[in-house]
Formats: structure tokens, sequence, C-alpha cells
């Protein structure tokens, strides 16, 4: 196991939802991320700003080991939402961000993978408060790095490498995640 997984985030409140995916192959990979991008739009479409009720954003972690397909899920969601370009890894920058138009309109999508960081402080002195609030998605790999700062996410996803296979074990921790979820 990497140095970096050793470290933990603080423990989280009862999940409100979990399910288990079995992902048998890259192909049942990206269709779950495909999935995944067309029910996060389905929950951004109900929000209705007349009501009051606008996306307030979304934050996923995404937790495994080394080539568990975190990268490949994240890069299946985001070709799922529209982006037609490369997707790379944020390995050495951090963070990559997209604008994306989707069926529910705009939307900012921020791709962190936190391996590197040594320190949970790295994460808050390298500003990244402000990305989660701005009613964007943001998809966060090796969350543990930053430890307790980021709170509570609307979803983990801990992906497990099975054989040939991976599992997805995806748990919902807000409502915006359980609605989500419920639609995968």
């Amino acid at each position: 196991m990497p140095a970096a997984q050793a470290r933990s985030t603080h423990p989280l409140p009862a999940a409100r939802l979990e399910r288990r995916f079995e992902l048998p192959d890259e192909a049942a990979t990206l269709a779950f991320g495909k999935r995944f991008a067309r029910a996060l739009d389905a929950v951004r479409a109900l929000s209705n700003p007349a009501n009051n009720e606008r996306f307030t954003g979304l934050q996923v972690q995404l937790t495994g080991d080394l080539g568990a397909g975190k990268t490949t899920l994240v890069r299946a969601t985001l070709r799922a939402l529209g982006h037609e370009g490369r997707v790379r890894s944020p390995t050495y920058t951090l963070v990559e961000p997209y604008s994306l138009e989707t069926s529910s309109g705009p939307l900012d999508v921020y791709h962190f993978d936190l391996y590197r960081f040594a320190d949970p402080a790295e994460w808050a002195d390298a500003g990244f408060r402000e990305y989660f609030d701005r009613g964007a998605v943001c998809l966060v790999e090796w969350p543990q790095q930053a430890g307790e700062l980021l709170g509570v996410p609307d979803l983990v996803f801990a992906l497990d490498i099975e054989g040939e296979g991976r599992v997805l074990i995806a748990r919902a921790y807000s409502e915006t995640g359980k609605t989500c979820l419920e639609r995968c």
C-alpha cells in the first residue's frame, strides 16, 4: 500500500444509501461513468431556481489503490457530460478544471488528485476551498490526503480491484448524493 493511502479522513456519518456495483472490465467502468453523468444531470435538472431550489454542487471522493480505476471513472463521467477534449490526470497539476454545457445548463467540474500531498495543510494552503463553494462538481482522488479539511462528501466511490475487474462501493452522505446514487 502506498504511504499516501495510509492517512485517513475523519469518520463519516452513516451513509444515507450504499450500493455495490460489479465492474468486470473497463467497459463496465465506462458505462457506470455514463450512468453517473446522466444521474448528475437529472439531479441538476430537478433544481428549481424559482423556488430557491438550486444545485449547490456535489463533492465526490474517489478512493482506491493505484490502478483501481479512479481516473478512468472520472474520464468516463466527463466524456458523458460532454467534454470532448483530453482528460488529463491532475497528479502534478493537482486540479484540472472543466466548463461544460450540459442538458441542464452550464456546469463547472473540478478534478482533483491529492496523492502528492504530504500534509493536509497543503490542501488549505493551495486555496482549494473556493472551488467547493461555487455550485460545481468536485471529483477528488486521494481525499484522505486532505485529512478532515474536505468535510463530509456528498458521495464516496470506493474502488477495489477484484480479479480482473473492479468493485465499486458507492455511499451517499447527503440528500443530493442519495438522489444521484438512486439514479445510477
